[in-house]
Formats: structure tokens, sequence, C-alpha cells
């Protein structure tokens, strides 16, 4: 339970299903409203039913692709008509695809940034300005250890988590004296459908499967630290010790880490 967050209005992209729905579940529980966001309305709308029966509080299920700037200014105008205002914003919808640079579809590429980079902007520039009046607020980015260290077939996915932990670190000096708190979240690989599109041959989750972390605790982990002034959510430690390594040293860390990262 997280008592900070009772009766407040937290939107979630990407809710209906992995990180985004766990987050969700944990958010009612402590007595959040919530405003669910993805392009499966039917999963939204079951899950919707399930928060409102067992925890009896306000549930909002729109529609939306954040790829869609024009559909994202839309529809947050339309949630801020109902609900009045966001507390807390929480950047979840994106997806990846494992390929190497010179295999790379142009059109995906495109699709990746549009989603990862620009919908997370957009959805954050709809929130601000009221949070900013108010003097109060948390934007939470899903970015990833992808983020922080590069590895092989991954080079666009990567570079957009990239642009993600440089927007977040950018934004949170920005509003450090408005009252609002900015988090990035940077996972390891997590068990949920992402893979499905990222992984299609199943190669990467064959090699590590057994280090996979499940959504329940990622989201458990993050419904924890909405609305205090948390940098940074890395999961798991000895990953993110990886990263740390890898900013001092890495042109070693590349050379020794070599055979593991072209498990992909």
């Amino acid at each position: 339970m997280n008592n900070r967050i009772k009766e407040k209005n937290i939107v979630i992209t990407g809710a209906s299903g992995g990180i985004g729905a766990e987050m969700a579940r944990l958010s009612a529980q402590s007595g959040a409203n919530l405003v669910l966001l993805a392009r499966s309305v039917d999963k939204l709308e079951q899950l919707k039913k399930e928060l409102e029966n067992e925890f009896g509080v306000h549930v909002v299920v729109k529609s939306l692709d954040v790829a869609d700037t024009e559909a994202v200014q839309r529809v947050f105008k339309e949630v801020l008509s109902e609900i009045t205002h966001v507390d807390i914003l929480v950047n979840n919808a994106g997806f990846g695809v494992f390929r190497h640079a010179h295999e790379a579809d142009l059109a995906e590429v495109k699709s990746m940034f549009e989603v990862n980079v620009i919908g997370l902007v957009a959805c954050t520039s709809m929130v601000l300005p009221s949070m900013k009046g108010r003097k109060s607020g948390h934007i939470i980015n899903i970015a990833s250890q992808a983020g922080k260290i590069a590895t092989p077939k991954s080079s666009v996915y990567s570079a957009t988590k990239h642009a993600v932990l440089g927007y977040t670190n950018s934004l949170r000096m920005e509003v450090s004296d408005e009252g609002i708190y900015v988090t990035s979240v940077n996972p390891g690989p997590i068990e949920t459908n992402f893979f499905e599109i990222a992984d299609k041959q199943g190669t990467y989750v064959n090699n590590v499967k057994k280090f996979m972390l499940q959504p329940e605790y990622v989201a458990k982990k993050v419904v924890e630290r909405m609305m205090t002034s948390t940098r940074e959510i890395n999961l798991p430690r000895w990953m993110n010790a990886g990263s740390t390594i890898y900013a001092l040293f890495p042109r070693a860390f590349e050379r020794i880490g070599k055979r593991a990262f072209n498990k992909k």
C-alpha cells in the first residue's frame, strides 16, 4: 500500500497488459483513481471492471495510440475535462525490435521513435502545464537498462531509450523547484509479451530467461515510489552495477562482455 497516492489521479499509458496493468492494480489497491490508456480498449474495459468491483475506485479507459500526436492531444483534453487534473503520469507505452543495424526497416525505426520517444514527450506535454500551475505532480518514464548499456541487435531500441533518459534527466532539472517529481524506471528484461515482437525467434529469451524480472515485482517497485523524489529505479541492482562500470570503463566492458552481448 502507498497512502501517498490515495485518491490521486493516475494516468498510465500502455495499461492493457504487462507492468502497465500490474501498476494499475497496485495503484487501485492503494485507493488511487485511474485513467488507463492503450490501443486495446477491450482489455482496458476488462481491467476497469475488475478494479472498480474489487477496490471501488474510479477508472476511466480510452483507446490511444501514443504514436498519433493528434490523438494524444485529443484524448488528454478529454481526460482533463473529466477528471480536472492529473497527479501522476506513467509513460509506459513502448515496444522494441531486435535486429542488426543493417537489417533495420526504416518504417520500423520511425515507429519505435514515434512510440517510445515522441509519444512519451507528447503525453508529458499535455499534463505539465497543470502540474506546474498546481506546483505538484509526478512524471514517471519507463525507460530501460538498454538506455544505459547499448548491446548488439538493439541499436534502434537502445537509441530510443537513451533519448528517454536524456529527456527525463533534463525535465527533472527544469521542474525541480516547482514541486514536480520526475523518475526514470530502468528495468532489465521483463517476462511480458514485449518479446513476442522484439525477439520473434526466441533466442534472447532463451538465453536470459532465468534473469528475467516478473512484471508484478517491477510494478510494485514503481508504485511504492509514486509521489516521492526518487530519481531512478534500477532493476535488477546487479545489472545497474554493470551500467555504472560501463560508464566508467566502456572499452573494457564492451570487450569483456562481447560474448554475452552477442547472445541475442
